[in-house]
């Protein structure tokens, strides 16, 4: 039997950190935040009002994209601003829409 760093696999962490990133993609609720936060700072009640849903829906999937790192909040006096946490959630974010736009599925 072949040892997986043989093949370039990934480490056991490095694989479960992988899924739970793919997962929280994997979700229409998830995936919307992301849309608008991909565009601009977004408070919970301004994403709520914009997706058509309770706040409290909103702030449990906000707690789900901060815990796998994709999400970042930013206190501003009493509210919170919410953005993607850096340039590479933007970069797999707009490749995975151009490649869905390219119709390759």
């Amino acid at each position: 039997m072949t040892k997986s760093s043989e093949h370039n696999l990934p480490s056991t962490l490095e694989l479960e950190r992988s899924v739970q990133l793919f997962k929280a993609f994997g979700d229409q609720t998830r995936y919307k935040i992301l849309s608008l936060l991909s565009n601009k700072k977004l408070t919970v009640n301004e994403i709520a009002d914009e997706i058509g849903i309770t706040q409290s829906a909103i702030s449990h999937q906000l707690k789900l994209l901060r815990q796998t790192g994709l999400v970042k909040g930013i206190r501003d006096g009493q509210k919170i601003n919410y953005e993607l946490s850096d340039q590479h959630i933007t970069t797999i974010f707009e490749q995975v829409r151009e490649h869905v736009r390219e119709g390759n599925l």
